[in-house]
């Protein structure tokens, strides 16, 4: 056993040795400066930031949101910098009426049929909200699926029509804008100011079964409706950007993709020779970044490096920045299989860590937002995830609407090695290893970005290592490294000391390293 212990060891350096990089990286060359890393509120929020145990709602709230350390230097968190709270349409008011079976996929309305405003409703997604402005999130997105079901055409917060249009009858888009920036100024006014606001989500999708909250919408819709919402935003004195449109598909926004009037959606709303009806792009509290989903794009390798180039051309041809706002597994592929099943390891945080790097680098994407923070679902759509832990009943909805068993995954933790040390204002500066391989075959590989923060020199680099080779990279004499954190099948950010000048990133691992960038 000794002597088989020496020879892997030898072979082991042996490898380091001949598998060893450089790692160049240009602080003067500034790309996209970040917005934040962040993920949503929805639906689960509602029931454990109400009635879950106390002690257990905080180590969540802990899990998402807290920069501490513990006593050997590791995170506790893994410091959101964004989070997404939901405005609900009001199915929970309705029960069973709403159509919607999964009571855990209904929401609770700020307002009534009347116009009459009751604050104290969604109480658990405003107990993670207030958790999230104590442990110090940079940024509050607000977001919108549906309109309230009493201004609905069905009266439903789903939709039954099949004509694409948005589930809203004409007379009340001035309520439901009204609605919106009501919203706004009532958290504003209770010290939570939303910075950015997200009215229409996913509008390619017809939304015509009911599993959840939706409405499809025309693109001409979108833009009566944000353009009411921007006079609103004014009229209050508000600080709010609307972000549009939440495309549900990255190719919606450069071509019509199946969707003619929902489609295309970069030329429509930000290029005032394309279509004057449509163009939002100068308004005053727009901002001029586009988001889309990554769903459906991921897989294989080649169609999630050839969307997001074609992507990145639209979006410099218009000078527009990007979000990716919201992603979890749908569609099936050859590394982890579907959405179906969830999984605590390191495929599925590999696999994610991989897009998050992809839409960073090739899109030169702002901001990059998980859909839910917490799930019940045996799917791969969480964060943490959330059930009874009785084996023979490990998903009853109604037992876990008041107590259950929470599990962090390595997800988490993978999407904490870019929030924890990424952060808003930062911005990412090229990094190139010298390597010959194609941007494909990097992505089977070693993947590498870099950041910094051009107000303290401070650096973060984070290298993804989908392989199952160790990689050892010397870094530029411009960089000294202090600290590694690492995400793998025995650690979440775990962190060390680095010593010399080189990253060692293990297999099928991702590692941060902090550091500065020396004065020249």
């Amino acid at each position: 056993m000794r002597v088989f212990n020496v020879v892997f060891l030898l072979l082991f350096f042996c490898h380091s040795l001949s598998a060893q990089l450089q790692l160049e990286i240009d602080p003067d060359r500034e790309l996209q400066v970040i917005d934040g890393f962040g993920a949503s509120d929805a639906w689960r929020t509602q029931f454990v930031g109400k009635n879950w145990p106390t002690a257990k709602r905080e180590k969540i709230a802990e899990l998402l949101f807290s920069k501490e350390e513990d006593e050997k230097g590791n995170p506790k968190g893994i410091g959101l910098s964004l989070w997404r709270f939901y405005i609900s349409a009001g199915t929970a008011e309705q029960g069973e009426q709403s159509g919607i079976q999964n009571e855990w996929r209904r929401g609770e309305s700020f307002v009534d049929e009347k116009g009459d405003y009751d604050w104290t409703k969604q109480e658990g997604q405003q107990w993670f909200l207030k958790k999230a402005k104590h442990y110090g999130v940079e940024k509050y997105l607000a977001f919108s699926i549906a309109a309230p079901v009493f201004w609905a055409y069905n009266n439903k917060g789903w939709n039954s029509r099949t004509d694409g249009n948005l589930n809203l009858k004409p007379e009340f888009y001035d309520d439901y804008a009204n609605f919106m920036v009501e919203f706004l100024d009532h958290f504003k006014r209770e010290g939570i100011n939303f910075d950015y606001l997200s009215p229409i989500n996913e509008p390619q999708w017809d939304w015509e079964k009911a599993t959840q909250e939706g409405t499809p919408a025309f693109n001409e819709d979108i833009s009566k409706l944000v353009e009411l919402l921007d006079q609103g935003i004014s009229n209050k004195d508000l600080e709010t950007n609307i972000i549009i449109p939440e495309a549900a598909d990255l190719r919606y926004l450069y071509s019509h993709y199946n969707r003619p009037k929902r489609g295309n959606q970069i030329e429509d709303f930000f290029r005032s020779n394309r279509n004057e009806e449509t163009y939002v792009g100068n308004l005053k509290n727009i901002q001029h970044t586009v988001s889309g989903h990554s769903y459906f794009t991921t897989w294989p390798v080649d169609t999630l490096i050839g969307i997001r180039e074609n992507l990145s051309q639209s979006l410099m041809k218009n000078n527009l920045g990007f979000w990716q706002s919201e992603f979890c597994i749908l569609e099936n592929n050859d590394d982890i299989g579907g959405g179906g099943q969830r999984d605590l390891g390191m495929g599925t945080a590999l696999y994610v860590a991989r897009v998050i790097h992809a839409d960073l680098t090739l899109t030169n994407a702002k901001s990059w937002q998980w859909w839910t923070a917490l799930t019940i679902a045996d799917f791969k759509d969480g964060l943490i995830y959330l059930d009874t832990g009785d084996p023979e009943d490990m998903y009853n909805t109604e037992s876990l609407k008041y107590d259950g068993e929470f599990h962090d995954s390595k997800l988490l933790w993978a999407l904490g090695n870019f929030s924890r040390f990424v952060h808003p204002g930062m911005q990412r500066i090229l990094a190139h290893v010298n390597t010959d391989q194609s941007i494909k075959e990097q992505y089977e590989d070693l993947m590498v970005s870099a950041y910094k923060d051009k107000h303290t020199n401070e650096l973060a680099i984070v290298a993804i290592n989908y392989s199952k080779i160790p990689k050892s990279v010397k870094v530029d004499s411009n960089i000294t490294l202090e600290k590694s954190y690492e995400t793998s099948a025995d650690n979440n950010l775990a962190s060390k000391k680095v010593e010399g000048s080189f990253l060692q990133i293990p297999p099928r691992s991702i590692v941060t390293f902090t550091g500065k960038i020396n004065n020249k």
